[in-house]
């Protein structure tokens, strides 16, 4: 029996809900189900009065008797109820027939739900309804506390109910808790005063009391953690302890110059950045940091001094971009820096001429070129290095493992580069060091002199005129906008037509030859994409009206507006990309998010925060706690070794320290988990869902 068999053989399952379960939740095995945990309890032992309800409740329970029973147009069952304290409406827009036949006038049922304020009243949407059970309210299930399971339409249209899931886990429970072996080694569970694996699996499912559920509800989460950071500590104990770095002690000539002819000082976040990086340049230990900073915060500037350290040691540098537009910019942006140091650079993309590209081969070969700016397009075999000792990679999550282990094959320094990774999408720290586990992070958190803050305006459709009266004044005064409209898909029809209609509404008002609008999507050419924002970039047109292409890294100084059409349908992370592409002259900037008049909750609150933060990080935290940790960008928690079902980085923070050191700790005494102790350790380990090459695809 135990935890491997099949959920189908639980009684009331069966093969075709078995199906479901499988498709709809990933759960075959009883094992997978134990490991399916409730999202939250409720306290069915308390009944509230109606006269007392609130919509501010989560839920309420009432016992109550039906009044009168009400079909409205069909559609829609009222139920009127009462329990002498006053009366509620209870409203079903399904199985209408069944509720009707049910619910008849003077009998007594416990109704269940979450109370909302509908025209002034109070009502409930599809309440739970319970006949009054015998002696009492809390017999169902024998505690007070009864789970509420993640669910699908599919599942309940399928009769696998709240009721249904709970009387599955308690048969889960009897038939495979007691095959589960404990995860955790004895000496781990009483250092960190954890209660033991079965006790937390029953009081998760079925708690005593709430002191039972939190300690549960700790134990589950910091083994979760706990194993996380383990496999990811893992491989980095392993790969310092077998990958000797290229030692780089000496600054050299060429850092000292660029750094002496710098525009403005570094700032002191920049300052840490590069002290960190050369304690690692000098350790003997092959270099893997994450440099996180917000756009604009100077990171260009750090990866130029990066890559003149290892020119000062006798090493070439690459800087890599996922694309060319972006490795354009780059190298344009690199050699104002390389001027005073006499550095040779060069540029080598998917688009570089054949003639080009063999002169910029030659040089790789002999070592003339110290820097090479590029696209993937360095990762090809034909491209070879006199001695690569750094590489620079932007924007890693269009990264694999497998790419940064081709640029390894590529020197022959005797020992890999170094390896800097830039992201200008800000990442919580608790994500960082679970997404990033195998990379140390140092963060940019202040921005240069000379960024002037960008100013967030929140407008609604009514205030267009005065938007368009706006750009006017700031084009006559010789600043550029970008007008940008959301692109969710990019077969959305109606996203282009809206973007098709907002260009030829801002042709209309700003009629050329006084101004001059330029178009980017998705469905033009190459071509035409490149002539029109180089048009924008170079200052020849005023307006550029895009989809949110433009959201990594076009750099116009010149453009002081940015609005953002239809700003609700973008997420928290896009919408301060999109900011960053402001703000980047000396002027004074504006971002304008355009929105619709009725906006749901969250979007909302989105627009608030823009509007009162430009701390990227704040944002992300915030993006985190309303969506969970995807990979921010929408996908859920993409690029974690391991699928979590029950911790949440949003919420967890404290218990991802404590288990990342706790992991820390265990490997520093034994980073091959040989000790008999850490058996249990090692098992675990060895389980499938660990066994991922490609550790983060995002990195």
């Amino acid at each position: 029996m135990g935890s491997d068999m099949e959920v189908q053989f639980l009684p009331g399952v069966g093969p075709k809900r078995a199906e479901l379960l499988r498709k709809e939740l990933g759960v075959s095995t009883v094992g997978e189900l134990l490991r399916l945990y409730p999202f939250r309890y409720i306290d069915r032992s308390t009944f509230v009065r109606i006269a007392d309800a609130r919509p501010d409740m989560a839920y309420v329970q009432f016992k109550a008797k039906v009044l009168r029973v009400d079909l409205i147009d069909r559609k829609r069952l009222s139920v009127w109820v009462t329990d002498g304290s006053g009366e509620m409406e209870m409203v079903f827009f399904k199985g209408i027939k069944w509720m009707a036949e049910k619910l008849k006038p003077e009998a007594e049922f416990i109704f269940f739900g979450k109370p909302t304020a509908f025209n002034g009243k109070m009502n409930i949407v599809h309440p739970e309804v319970d006949p009054v059970p015998e002696g009492g309210a809390a017999k169902a299930t024998g505690g007070a506390m009864t789970g509420v399971y993640p669910s699908t339409e599919k599942l309940k249209n399928a009769g696998i109910t709240g009721k249904m899931m709970t009387r599955m886990m308690e048969a889960a429970l009897d038939r495979g808790l007691q095959a589960e072996r404990e995860t955790l080694p004895e000496y781990l569970v009483r250092q960190q005063g954890l209660v033991p694996l079965h006790f937390a699996m029953r009081n998760i499912h079925f708690p005593k009391d709430m002191v039972s559920l939190e300690k549960s509800k700790y134990r589950l989460k910091f083994e979760e953690l706990f194993l996380l950071q383990l496999s990811l500590l893992k491989q980095k104990y392993v790969r310092s302890r077998n990958t000797n770095g290229i030692l780089m002690p000496r600054v050299g000539e060429a850092f000292n110059k660029c750094y002496e002819a710098l525009p403005f000082p570094l700032t002191g976040a920049q300052k840490r950045v590069i002290t960190e990086i050369r304690n690692d340049l000098k350790s003997g230990l092959q270099m893997n940091r994450l440099l996180q900073g917000d756009v604009g915060s100077g990171k260009t500037m750090v990866a130029v001094l990066t890559a003149l350290i290892a020119i000062g040691n006798g090493y070439q540098a690459c800087i890599m971009a996922p694309t060319e537009v972006l490795a354009q910019q780059h190298f344009k942006n690199i050699q104002k820096f390389l001027a005073p140091t006499g550095v040779k650079s060069a540029l080598l993309t998917g688009s570089t001429k054949t003639s080009e590209r063999r002169e910029v081969h030659a040089g790789l070969e002999d070592g003339s070129i110290g820097i090479i700016v590029g696209t993937h397009a360095l990762i090809e075999d034909n491209v070879m290095f006199r001695n690569l000792g750094l590489a620079i990679i932007d924007e890693q999550h269009r990264f694999g493992v497998e790419q940064r282990s081709k640029l390894w094959r590529k020197t022959s320094a005797g020992a890999p580069p170094h390896v800097l990774v830039m992201t200008a999408t800000p990442i919580p720290r608790t994500l960082a060091m679970t997404l990033y586990g195998d990379l140390d992070v140092s963060v940019i958190d202040e921005l240069p002199p000379g960024r002037k803050p960008v100013q967030t305006i929140h407008a609604t459709e009514g205030k267009r005129p005065a938007l368009y009266n706006f750009m006017k004044e700031q084009i006559r005064q010789g600043r550029q906008v970008f007008v940008v409209y959301p692109l969710i898909n990019e077969t959305e029809k109606l996203d282009y037509q809206s973007l098709e209609a907002g260009a030829e509404d801002i042709m209309n008002k700003f009629p050329f030859p006084e101004y001059k609008t330029a178009v980017v999507h998705g469905k033009q050419l190459n071509d035409v994409k490149k002539f029109n924002m180089d048009a924008f970039a170079a200052g020849r047109a005023d307006i550029l009206v895009a989809t949110s292409v433009i959201e990594v890294g076009v750099d116009v100084p010149n453009a002081s507006v940015m609005v953002i059409e239809s700003a609700e349908r973008f997420g928290l992370s896009q919408l301060h990309q999109l900011r960053g592409r402001v703000g980047r002259g000396s002027e004074k900037s504006y971002c304008v998010l355009m929105t619709g008049h009725k906006l749901s909750k969250e979007s909302k609150h989105r627009i608030e925060l823009m509007c009162a933060t430009e701390n990227g990080f704040e944002l992300a935290e915030e993006d985190m706690k309303m969506r969970g940790p995807g990979d921010l960008e929408g996908t859920q928690q993409s690029g974690l070794p391991i699928s979590l079902n029950i911790a949440s980085l949003a919420k967890d923070g404290l218990i991802l320290n404590a288990a990342r050191e706790c992991a820390d700790a265990v490997l520093r005494e034994d980073p091959t988990l040989s000790l008999l102790k850490n058996q249990p350790l090692k098992d675990e380990l060895r389980k499938d869902k660990y066994q991922i090459k490609d550790y983060s695809k995002i990195s």
